[in-house]
């Protein structure tokens, strides 16, 4: 899902769309939990103090998380995963993992299930998704975020040593600062 909690609360409170937002605790030990697109250009992201965010976008609209309608919107997306595939590995309330290699609609193409799971998101939740497809976990999460917000990225076997070979070793999950 694209900006999870923070796509949420645009979708739910329309005075906050097209808004610098930050989803998190609004106090000195508050950190962000999900930064809204329009917020990002100012380096606004998850996992940054509160304080920190609002030096960097002084009009930054911080909202009091609501975990249980995140929890709901999840549920309905897994319910669509479920039409697909009984193999999704969730990695966190916003995002899963799909072996579609044998799939409920018999649908040949990966991209052509995620395009369908994609527009299915849109229709039930008014939310966008991203979708990356490869032949690993690894290649799939990071094509996944790769054409964010709202796009499906395809890392063909043959191309995943030149897809991995252009990238900064920041974009590979799992490395971090520390890494």
């Amino acid at each position: 899902m694209d900006a999870f909690f923070a796509s949420v609360e645009q979708r739910d409170n329309p005075g906050l769309r097209g808004k610098p937002i930050a989803v998190g605790f609004d106090g000195p030990r508050g950190v962000v939990s999900t930064a809204s697109y329009e917020a990002r250009p100012f380096g606004v992201h998850s996992a940054m103090s509160i304080a920190m965010a609002k030096r960097r976008c002084p009009h930054l609209i911080i909202v009091k998380p609501h975990f249980e309608q995140y929890k709901a919107v999840s549920h309905q997306v897994d319910e669509i995963f479920h039409e697909y595939t009984d193999l999704v590995e969730p990695i966190s309330i916003d995002e899963a993992f799909l072996d579609v290699t044998e799939n409920k609609k018999g649908i040949d193409l990966a991209v052509d299930i995620a395009r369908e799971i994609k527009q299915k998101i849109r229709e039930r939740t008014s939310l966008t998704a991203s979708a990356g497809i490869s032949y690993n976990k690894f290649l799939a999460k990071i094509a996944s975020d790769y054409r964010k917000p709202d796009g499906i990225c395809t890392v063909h076997p043959d191309r995943a040593l030149d897809f991995i070979a252009h990238l900064p070793v920041e974009d590979f999950w799992g490395v971090g600062p520390k890494t």
